[in-house]
């Protein structure tokens, strides 16, 4: 499938700009100057010692984008492949304000990355918990950009409760399987290879925990900071808490879509439309023992 994915640096076009070109700046990228803000917030960040430091860190890692670019290239010959129908985007590079819930944002016809989040995590700019360090790697960069574009073809359901949470999440894992097939496990989650192998261990007990809890058709919004919104760890309140990964509903609820796409035969926009409740009757999910 022939694809040539166009990347342009807006970060560089900004942060090389003077104040006097400010105005053919907005023209060319209206998007990224929303109305309502004075010239002088723009003109300050373009100016400010601490975001020209990020610029010229960002400039150090990505000053050749061409390897990323290649990267994108694959992953959407795979896109166009399983969704004939959709768009092929503009890539645009930016530096943002280091908001790590909006780092790859796939709108349509564009796919923004915040390079300033991809740095690495043990640069010194990064003063987050480890648990979101972590995956302010460069390899996160297209499971980011799968997630976003998957959380955007995923029909909204009215069932709040844990199971149909974990499938919605499982869904976008699973689609990670197949437009992102060279990725490890550890990569499309944003998991160390470790806290795969924990969540391999202890299957069949985190799942008769939640069994035995009752908890899978409950609707407590609790038990999605518990186990599926990211976390240092998930919250059992049991001694496995301190070496378990966050997010283990979600993990769960992949297992759960494999089981499901290997016992029926579903495309995978048919999989992202169906509803939790069928998919996991029909999945015959059992976990290893």
């Amino acid at each position: 499938i022939p694809v040539d994915i166009k990347v342009e640096r807006f970060d560089k076009a900004f942060f090389e700009s003077k104040p006097e070109d400010l105005g053919k700046l907005k023209k060319q990228y209206p998007y990224f100057f929303p109305t309502g803000n004075d010239d002088s917030v723009w003109i300050q960040k373009m100016q400010e010692p601490i975001w020209r430091e990020v610029y010229s860190e960002v400039q150090k890692k990505y000053s050749n984008f061409e390897p990323v670019r290649q990267e994108f290239n694959s992953l959407f010959q795979h896109v166009k492949y399983y969704f004939p129908k959709s768009k092929t985007p503009k890539v645009i590079t930016v530096i943002g304000e280091m908001d790590y819930t909006a780092k790859a944002i796939y709108a349509d016809s564009l796919v923004i990355v915040a390079l300033e989040l991809y740095l690495g995590k043990e640069h010194k700019f990064y003063e987050f918990p480890n648990y979101l360090k972590q995956n302010f790697e460069e390899k996160q960069i297209m499971p980011d950009v799968v997630s976003s574009f998957t959380y955007r073809n995923i029909p909204a359901f009215p069932d709040k409760n844990l199971v149909s949470q974990m499938i919605f999440e499982g869904k976008q894992l699973y689609a990670k399987d197949l437009l992102l097939p060279e990725y490890t496990d550890a990569d499309k989650i944003g998991y160390t290879p470790e806290q795969i192998k924990w969540c391999e261990e202890n299957e069949a007990y985190m799942w008769r925990y939640f069994m035995e809890k009752e908890m899978l058709y409950s609707d407590d919004p609790k038990l999605t900071t518990r186990f599926i919104a990211p976390a240092p760890f998930s919250k059992f309140y049991l001694e496995i808490d301190n070496d378990s990964p966050g997010r283990v509903g979600a993990w769960i609820g992949w297992q759960i879509v494999r089981s499901y796409m290997k016992n029926n035969n579903v495309t995978l926009p048919e999989l992202l439309k169906v509803n939790a409740k069928e998919i996991f009757e029909k999945s015959k999910y059992k976990p290893k023992k």
